[in-house]
């Protein structure tokens, strides 16, 4: 068994020996389409060089200034974007000051007016009770008068029954009003 399997192994060898150089065969091309190749590939490549990629670079350039121009536009937007909040809140604020202001004054204005009513409602009660004292004083002045009138004629009547004759009434009427404005001035000191 020892030799049988050596030569199975020499032989095994061998084949894979042969497969080897024959395969790289399969894989390089023959020299003539090799040359073939090089020079296709080398016009094609002129070909995409000279047309393609001026072309293709064209194209991205428009598409890079295409952006440039989007993105400048977004800033310009956004610049106005920001400007635009800015003076509204500029109004806000002023809208709020204003506001602020107008119920400041309408405050001050409602307190002129409170200031104003109660001052007249004061004045008009003041008007009234200086009526009021005034018509009371009158009254009182009446009623004394009345009083007096009274007193005279009962003066008057009390003396002639103590006297026992007629009085002239108008000038013992005199004498008497003398006598009570004596009394009153000292009733008064």
């Amino acid at each position: 068994m020892g030799p049988q399997i050596m030569a199975q192994v020499v032989l095994a060898a061998e084949e894979e020996a042969e497969s080897t150089s024959s395969g790289l065969s399969l894989l390089l091309p023959a020299s003539s389409e090799l040359w073939a190749g090089i020079i296709a590939f080398a016009v094609i490549f002129l070909v995409v060089w000279k047309w393609v990629v001026p072309t293709l670079n064209a194209t991205l350039a428009k598409r890079q200034e295409a952006e440039r121009s989007r993105l400048q536009e977004a800033e310009d937007a956004k610049l106005e974007a920001e400007k635009l909040v800015g003076d509204y809140q500029k109004q806000l604020a002023g809208a709020r000051t204003e506001a602020a202001q107008i119920v400041e004054e309408a405050r001050a204005a409602a307190e002129s007016v409170r200031t104003e009513t109660v001052e007249r409602a004061q004045s008009e009660a003041e008007d009234i009770i200086s009526r009021a004292r005034d018509e009371a004083a009158a009254e009182s002045g009446r009623a004394l008068a009345e009083a007096r009138r009274q007193v005279a004629d009962l003066s008057l009547d009390l003396a002639e029954k103590v006297v026992g004759r007629s009085l002239d009434r108008h000038a013992q009427q005199g004498l008497v009003d003398e006598f009570l404005s004596e009394l009153e001035r000292e009733s008064e000191a």
